[in-house]
């Protein structure tokens, strides 16, 4: 195409034979003229020598500027009268030879890893948390803590406490453990970074029972998205008190509630079974007695069904805690994170098959 574009240029002329085979002007001269390689600026007259630089160097690194800021050597310079280069020239020259940078030695913070968790059946992948609850006067607190079944959305373990101790903590996971008859290298347990969920004597009791432990990035929610959100239906049931006047009642409300949650509660993450369903294995039953409610329905008016007939929606066979990322190929290392959540949250769950249209 470029040779007969040359060929034809001398009688019509570059810009009529681009037009006529279609081809941009601007492509032509590109695939036409040699490369030149990248573009380099040319070195200005009012750049500093090799010399002058070394000097810059050497006064920059003198005992008395070593941990000072370009701007006050400056500053201090000129009180001396005595001009070398300006502020920006310094930097210039420090960066050339990498000593921009914090001279002070202070702590660095760690990189720390994304969590990536995957459950796919009950008591295989536990989230758990405490949160406060208000008191009956101002300042005064009562702890809640919560552990939750990832993967069926069920409360396992709930205990309201004076004060958050990691030797409470320590006693509701063995105890949360052993009535679900927890094996050795089964469960993973995971947590935020407070103090009671990195303490030793919970990391110990861990280590002794065979769970594996992990935690969240510090300062990010969204690692720990079941446990927060369980959370949020808790403090905007309609019932929930704006304070506890004890205790005792605080006990009470949450004995209530985490009854109703785990057993009646249609969670929208489960396709509206009950966290129950899915932990103690009901779900068939629960799916075959809504699959003949849509039967029975379809049967009694089929033009109202109009793409096929109905099928109860089904429950995710996966959830996640931060699903791996999907690929610049548009590919996914792992399964979606599409399902519906409650009130929103970073945990990811893969679909079952889609029912029918409803």
């Amino acid at each position: 195409m470029i040779d007969m574009i040359t060929a034809t240029a001398a009688t019509l002329g570059v810009a009529a034979a681009c037009g006529a085979l279609g081809v941009p002007r601007a492509s032509y001269y590109r695939d036409v003229r040699p490369s030149q390689g990248p573009r380099r600026e040319p070195a200005t007259p009012r750049r500093l020598s090799d010399e002058e630089r070394a000097a810059v160097l050497a006064l920059l690194r003198e005992e008395r500027f070593v941990d000072r800021a370009p701007a006050e050597i400056y500053a201090t310079l000129l009180d001396e009268k005595r001009y070398v280069c300006s502020i920006r020239t310094m930097y210039r020259v420090l960066a050339e030879n990498g000593e921009v940078r914090e001279r002070r030695d202070v702590l660095r913070h760690p990189a720390y890893t994304r969590p990536e968790l995957l459950a796919t059946r009950p008591n295989e992948l536990w989230s758990w948390d405490i949160t406060k609850l208000l008191g009956p006067a101002k300042w005064t607190y009562f702890h809640l803590y919560v552990i939750l079944d990832v993967f069926s959305r069920y409360v396992v373990g709930w205990m309201v406490a004076p004060r958050e101790s990691d030797e409470l903590a320590a006693k509701l996971i063995e105890t949360s453990c052993e009535r679900h008859a927890i094996a050795r290298e089964q469960l993973t347990l995971h947590a935020d970074r407070g103090s009671s969920m990195t303490s030793k004597q919970v990391a110990h009791l861990l280590a002794d029972l065979g769970v594996t432990k992990t935690h969240s990035r510090p300062h990010v929610s969204d690692d720990n998205p079941y446990s927060e959100t369980q959370f949020k239906t808790l403090k905007y049931r309609p019932d929930f008190p704006e304070r506890f006047g004890s205790i005792e009642d605080a006990r009470a409300f949450c004995a209530r509630f985490f009854e109703w949650y785990n057993q009646e509660h249609h969670h929208s993450g489960l396709a509206l079974l009950t966290p129950a369903d899915v932990h103690f294995s009901r779900v068939p039953e629960r799916l075959r007695t809504r699959d003949e409610a849509l039967a029975a329905a379809h049967e009694a008016h089929p033009e109202r069904f109009v793409r096929r007939p109905p099928r109860a929606a089904r429950p995710p066979t996966a959830a996640w805690i931060n699903p791996p990322k999907a690929s610049s190929a548009g590919t996914q290392d792992g399964p979606p994170d599409c399902a519906p959540k409650e009130h929103g949250g970073s945990g990811g769950t893969t679909p079952a098959q889609p029912g029918g249209a409803h």
